[in-house]
């Protein structure tokens, strides 16, 4: 019987008009930019990797909306 988390992931819901870049800022200001947003893309794939469009086209609107929950430190060892 599961007894409920003990350990919670530390997350963020967006502010409106969120970037990668300002999430990033925000949250991970002692990582370099680059860094930062990649780790967040590569900790958020269920955003990073959302459809915003057609097959094949490029993505420039903002895939990140208030409503999603954003994961600001990686996913924790079993």
């Amino acid at each position: 019987m599961a007894t409920g988390l003990s350990i919670v992931r530390k997350s963020i819901l967006p502010q409106g008009g969120d970037s990668w870049q300002s999430i990033a800022q925000r949250e991970l200001s002692e990582t370099p930019e680059s860094d930062a947003v990649s780790m967040l893309q590569s900790w958020n794939l269920h955003v990073f990797m959302r459809s915003a469009g057609g097959v094949g086209r490029l993505r420039s609107d903002n895939p990140i909306l208030p409503s999603d929950v954003i994961f600001v430190e990686p996913p924790r060892a079993a």
